[in-house]
């Protein structure tokens, strides 16, 4: 990325936090120059792209102001602590989220799916073609319960970049990350055991702690730092907790990516109280600043950490691919993997790992990298302008989801209801929750290439949530 375009995400991403309000004059071209070591031009052509954006405007002999009329969203509120442990609800909701998928009419707003239109796809496409056409039958075989060696070696590879040093007998491949982190789960806990998580949390983990018979204990999350690790000590010190899960880089849904210093403290607690932490990596690699950060893997000492990951956000989910570096507990999850589903497809296994040792998987990053990061600033202008005053949202540092928090009494399953009609859906907030959470929340998706059709699916969810808060206002009763 240019200089400039590097100093132009910087200032719009001090704009987006309201470090720099409504009409408020930006730094000047000069200081800017001084601070960041870089020319008047670049400045210049910085503040053009922030203007071509909507996020600056100029004006005569006085400098460049963020647009008086701009309403910047805050953040949403940090979660209450949930005080006791519970079982997981919420079921029926994911299945009416999941029913959608099949719906081409539905403008689909809340499904954590990628855009797998872009053209970098295409080499993929092709090798997968290519392995189908073979003579020989040896990608109708089993292959190695770990995985395909092939793909194993090329995750150990990628796996530097976010700290980790592995080899190819320390992976397994598994049917996309859910398998991953179901084994996880399984391999470390038995029925009954509390697992604590951090709230809100995927939706995906919550079912599989339903499935395995566990509890969940909610420990509040900040939208910008990640899990409270004040309150998970206060946690675990209170509970019999058998495990630590949650997605530190890049989080679904709410898009933070936790500091250094954090994870680390997160390892230390972990070693203090002796429990496994099983970490879902998989939306690291798309930051949308690089390098991508580190795991909570690369911090970890003695081998407590489960990494769990998939391509099925960064390439396809169609795919089914994910995989786990278990450390420790590598038995266990051997285990778990071989009465779950046995061994993974080796079509798609043997396409992905020419995909990527070919160069292609990294090109089809930097792409994907730049649109999500695009997408997001849109997305949240379109919130900024379509939704009531008051709404909060947040401002992912990766990935493709954004978390959206209205007033206390609404109700996003009402909205939902209503949204149907226009052939738009959004995801429910409480299903991100273990105890239903969350329901004035709703989590979107940016993923795909922004277009008319998908600007009015924003502006019809906000016009029908201003909708039903005019209705329950005290004047309408």
């Amino acid at each position: 990325m240019t200089l400039y375009l590097k100093l132009a995400e910087f200032i719009s991403s001090r704009i987006e936090q309201g470090l720099y309000g409504p009409g408020e004059r930006l730094p000047s071209v000069r200081t800017l120059s001084c601070e960041h070591g870089v020319s008047l031009t670049t400045v210049q052509q910085a503040y053009r792209v922030l203007e071509c954006s909507g996020l600056a405007i100029p004006r005569p002999k006085s400098g460049y102001f963020v647009p008086a009329d701009r309403r910047v969203a805050p953040l949403p509120q940090m979660g209450r602590p949930i005080l006791r442990p519970v079982e997981i609800s919420q079921w029926d909701m994911v299945q009416e989220l999941m029913r959608f998928d099949q719906s081409v009419a539905t403008i689909q707003l809340g499904c954590g799916m990628p855009d797998v239109t872009a053209p970098t796809l295409k080499p993929l496409m092709t090798a997968m073609a290519r392995i189908s056409r073979r003579i020989d039958s040896s990608s109708l075989h089993y292959n190695h319960l770990q995985g395909v060696l092939a793909l194993r070696e090329q995750i150990a590879r990628l796996a530097i970049d976010s700290g980790c040093l592995l080899t190819p007998t320390e992976i397994i491949v598994t049917n996309g990350c859910q398998e991953a982190l179901s084994t996880a789960i399984r391999a470390v806990c038995v029925p009954g055991d509390i697992v604590a998580i951090a709230s809100p949390s995927y939706h995906g983990m919550m079912q599989i702690l339903k499935a395995a018979d566990l509890k969940a204990l909610e420990i509040p999350t900040d939208p910008v730092t990640g899990i409270n690790i004040e309150a998970l000590e206060m946690a675990l010190e209170q509970w019999p907790i058998k495990a630590i899960q949650l997605t530190a880089n890049c989080n679904n849904p709410l898009g933070y990516i936790m500091p250094d210093e954090r994870k680390r403290k997160l390892i230390r607690l972990a070693q203090r109280f002796d429990l496994p932490i099983i970490e879902d990596d998989i939306y690291g690699d798309l930051s949308h600043r690089y390098p991508r950060p580190l795991s909570l893997k690369s911090f970890d000492e003695d081998n407590r950490v489960l990494l769990c990951s998939s391509f099925s956000k960064t390439v396809a989910p169609g795919l089914r691919v994910g995989w786990i570096a278990p450390g420790r507990y590598l038995p266990q999850v051997l285990h778990m993997k071989y009465i779950g589903s046995g061994t993974t497809a080796t079509q798609p296994q043997l396409a992905i790992a020419e995909f990527i040792a070919k160069g292609h998987y990294l090109l089809h990053l930097r792409r994907m990298r730049k649109q999500y990061k695009r997408n997001c600033d849109l997305m949240i202008e379109w919130i900024n302008r379509y939704f009531p005053t008051g709404t909060r949202v947040s401002q992912p540092q990766g990935g493709f989801a954004l978390w959206v928090e209205l007033p206390e009494e609404f109700d996003t399953y009402t909205l939902n209801r209503l949204l149907e009609a226009h052939d738009v859906q959004v995801a429910n907030g409480n299903i991100f929750s273990a105890a239903g959470k969350y329901r004035h929340c709703l989590r979107l998706n940016f993923a795909n290439p922004p277009t008319r059709k998908i600007e009015m699916a924003v502006l019809r969810v906000g016009q029908t949530i201003s909708q039903l808060m005019q209705l329950d206002s005290p004047a309408e009763r």
